[in-house]
């Protein structure tokens, strides 16, 4: 049970499961929405880009925290689910000129489709046999751009798209393309936090617990896999349609195996089983590259003795691979646990925390 500052407790049980609690828990909450509205105003355009860019990246991790973290599912296939949402998005708005607003739920609807394929033989499969399954995915999804005709899915050129435009407005720099990407994370991540507590979210956790147990409890195993599949694979399709939106350019290249070993490597470093532990570990190891990119040029200038830009980027692969090495041996359970013992300490000082 989590510690509570003195002097508050709860009458009912839904006053006590609420996420807002405490006065002080509204307040900071509206000030920090009232903070992501005018954060571009107070940031520069390099500050922008990353958020927004991040942001994008938090909507497909939350998307696999559903799938991995609590449903239990290893996916190594959220990077095709993701490349899959954004060619269809392109494609409904080159082929078809669909306004944005409408392309990203197909977008996500096409990344769901393609996650309930590759997610159906996780009834008779699991562990390291669906992980293969999953890859299959990532291996099938170039394969299926470039034999498709170009006029259908852009084939090897990929696509091209004008900016997305909203009541005249064209969303054509980073601070009109954040407006677009941030209420789509609130609300993703909102639908993400009241999922996993409702009775489907509390299904997943049995059949990650125990799929055996939980069938004979009455719940269906290929009824709840399929779902978590099909719920992971549109959060990545709604990332991989506000991706294409944002950089206004889409190819099979930029949705590889390698992205989706990082996509697991986000929720180990921020905690599995948990939204929030999404959230932490896609900032933390975004943040990580973000000063890796910025500090390579630089050293690599003053003292090119090292290496060139090749070796730095090798690095980066290095110290992000050994980050998650170092979460998994000495903090296993992820930023989110650290993140729950502040809270406790923070609430019961000054006595020690224990």
């Amino acid at each position: 049970m989590a510690r509570l500052p003195c002097g508050i407790y709860f009458e009912t049980y839904d006053k006590e499961r609420a996420y807002i609690r405490t006065k002080p828990q509204a307040l900071f909450l509206a000030l920090f929405f009232i903070g992501l509205l005018f954060a571009p105003f107070l940031l520069s355009v390099r500050f922008v880009s990353m958020i927004n860019i991040t942001m994008i990246t938090i909507i497909c991790i939350v998307g696999l925290q559903i799938t991995t973290g609590y449903a239990g599912l290893l996916n190594l296939g959220q990077s095709a689910f993701m490349g899959m949402g954004a060619f269809v998005a392109s494609s409904l708005t080159v082929n078809f000129h669909l306004p944005f607003y409408l392309a990203i739920p197909a977008g996500g609807l096409g990344g769901g489709l393609m996650g309930i394929i590759f997610g159906l033989p996780a009834y008779r499969v699991k562990g390291f046999y669906l992980a293969l399954t999953t890859i299959a995915a990532q291996i099938i999804f170039p394969i299926l751009i470039m034999r498709m005709p170009a006029g259908i899915l852009g084939g090897s050129m990929g696509f091209h798209l004008d900016p997305a435009t909203f009541l005249g407005i064209s969303l054509d720099n980073e601070f009109k393309l954040y407006y677009l990407v941030m209420p789509c994370t609130v609300l993703f991540v909102g639908f993400a936090f009241n999922l996993v507590r409702t009775r489907t979210g509390r299904a997943f956790v049995a059949i990650r617990d125990n799929d055996i147990v939980a069938e004979m409890m009455g719940i269906s195993p290929l009824s709840c896999k399929t779902a978590a599949f099909f719920i992971g694979g549109s959060f990545a399709g709604v990332a991989g349609s506000l991706w294409a939106f944002y950089i206004r350019y889409v190819a099979v290249d930029q949705f590889t195996l390698w992205y989706s070993v990082w996509f697991i490597g986000m929720i180990i470093v921020g905690g599995m089983g948990n939204i929030l532990g999404a959230i932490l570990g896609t900032v933390f190891i975004r943040s990580l590259e973000e000063m890796i990119t910025t500090l390579g040029p630089y050293l690599s200038q003053h003292y090119p003795q090292i290496g060139g830009g090749a070796l730095w980027l090798a690095g980066m692969n290095i110290i992000l691979g050994g980050t998650i090495v170092l979460f998994l041996i000495f903090e296993p359970k992820g930023l989110v646990h650290r993140w729950k013992i502040l809270k406790a300490s923070y609430r019961i000082w000054p006595f020690p925390y224990s």
